[in-house]
């Protein structure tokens, strides 16, 4: 039984419709060069010997050269898409973004949702695992559009049984369950003080690994204020602060370029960003490392 209100289950049945959309008209493509999916990939020409198949020559380079020339394609491997994404307690705040509503936990969804649907279009098995300081929830990899939209109700919902983050056991869990090679979307603000590098790197080394940064511009501070009481999200402690000399122990960028030198391909995500452009450029950046 879901605990949203009606207007969560209108913004969740939006970010559903939004994120099929946005897959077909911006980044599709280049989701596909990104993370390799299933299909047939051209590769090069060569010239034809017998026994090849006569449907593949390229008549095209046979009529400028003379010669038959055969097209020569690589087969892509169907790839399984593990999105890893944290639904603490701390992704319910936020600054409200560009929009007034929009907070990490909406930004995460529509990331989480834009990505299934693209790895469903490329015919991908999409599998989630959502956590706090404990695993929340773990979900088969599937593809089906009613898979896309138990993923986003999943993350959107959140209504998790803990507050905290913990990186290190959730990346130890996609350790665990995923022994073959596969492509693993982490989604979180990645501000944990646990030594969860360490299992990264070796995530990083095993699989494909794709960070996405969640960032509030809450992180930087609130200038103009002064002593302010403050309620942990993930703890539920109250305390005194000075709001001006409130900032994340990381900078977004420095998180960033932690990851990618563990060997993520990393992205910051802002509350007041398009996630789609967002996910967009980091599809280009990776195609384009490969």
């Amino acid at each position: 039984m879901s605990l949203l209100t009606a207007e969560e289950l209108r913004e969740l049945r939006r970010l559903h419709i939004v994120a099929g959309r946005k897959v077909d008209s911006l980044f599709a493509g280049d989701y596909r060069s990104a993370i390799r999916g299933q299909g047939m990939e051209f590769e090069e020409v060569r010239a034809y010997v017998p026994g090849d198949d006569v449907r593949h020559i390229d008549w095209n380079v046979t009529a400028r050269t003379g010669e038959p020339f055969i097209k020569v394609f690589r087969e892509e491997r169907q790839v399984t898409v593990m999105l890893v994404v944290d639904v603490s307690a701390s992704t319910h705040v936020g600054s409200g973004g560009r929009d007034g509503r929009t907070d990490r936990r909406l930004q995460i969804a529509r990331i989480a949702g834009g990505l299934t649907f693209a790895g469903i279009r490329n015919q991908d098995r999409i599998g989630l695992v959502t956590f706090t300081d404990q695993i929340e929830t773990f979900l088969t990899p599937r593809r089906s559009r009613g898979h896309a939209w138990a993923v986003i109700q999943k993350i959107y919902e959140s209504q998790s049984e803990h507050r905290g983050t913990d990186l290190v056991q959730a990346l130890g869990f996609v350790q665990q369950i995923q022994r073959r090679k596969a492509v693993v979307v982490v989604i979180s603000d990645f501000l944990d003080d646990g030594p969860w590098d360490r299992v990264m790197g070796a995530l990083c080394q095993r699989h494909k690994v794709h960070a996405i940064v969640v960032h509030d511009a809450m992180d930087e501070g609130l200038s103009g204020l002064g002593l302010m009481e403050v309620v942990d999200a993930e703890t539920g402690r109250t305390q005194l602060v000075d709001a001006r000399n409130w900032v994340a122990k990381k900078s977004l960028d420095e998180r960033v370029r932690a990851l990618r030198r563990l060997g993520a391909a990393a992205s910051g995500l802002s509350t007041s960003d398009d996630a789609y452009t967002v996910l967009h450029q980091h599809f280009l950046r990776a195609g384009a490392s490969r």
